[in-house]
């Protein structure tokens, strides 16, 4: 079994949101490096992936990958670490997800099938994979690389739908939730402050 990584995707735009959404503060700290803990329990090694310019905002003491800009969409962040680690798995855990919780990672982690792909966490509502809270195998990675050369479209949920993923449902769908824009934000923290 390959050995497992973690990897915090923190190198988009943030455009929506309007913000750079791995440094807003939904537990007491920036998330990005909340989830960075959380997946050093779990992982050997764990990094943050961002673009160049983001370095600057980020403690020295976080371990990083900067995006190669090679690919195309969030696979970027995620083959940028697979080419510098090819034989590594990857726990892939984008910042947008603040309610992703320890739980729900252990859940993750012990419901990996190495022999696959990849395993996602999926809603029972969707059924669908969330790309950005799974593990990625380095084959499941080699096979997204030959897809991306000839795919129309660069959605690593698409990927895994027509792929070998196994998919984990965590207790409650809410912990998969995402904050894309500021109302998103406003919600999720009225949620956590809420008795």
């Amino acid at each position: 079994m390959a050995p497992l990584y973690g990897l915090i995707l923190s190198g988009g735009k943030s455009s929506r949101m309007g913000t750079d959404k791995a440094l807003l503060n939904y537990h007491g700290r920036p998330q990005q490096e909340l989830l960075y803990e959380l997946a050093t329990e779990f992982c050997k090694k764990t990094f943050i992936s961002l673009r160049e310019e983001q370095r600057e905002y980020l403690p020295k003491k976080y371990m990083v990958i900067e995006d190669l800009n090679e690919f195309r969409g969030p696979l970027n962040g995620i083959l940028s670490a697979h080419r510098k680690y090819p034989e590594a798995a990857w726990m892939v855990i984008a910042c947008d997800l603040p309610l992703l919780n320890k739980n729900t990672l252990e859940l993750l982690v012990q419901g990996r099938d190495a022999a696959k792909d990849a395993t996602a966490l999926a809603t029972k509502t969707t059924k669908l994979p969330e790309p950005l809270a799974a593990i990625w195998e380095p084959k499941g990675l080699q096979h997204a690389i030959a897809y991306l050369k000839n795919a129309n479209s660069s959605c690593p949920r698409k990927f895994l739908i027509n792929n070998d993923t196994q998919l984990i449902y965590p207790e409650n769908d809410a912990v998969l939730a995402n904050a894309n824009s500021i109302d998103d934000y406003n919600r999720i923290k009225e949620e956590l402050n809420s008795p």
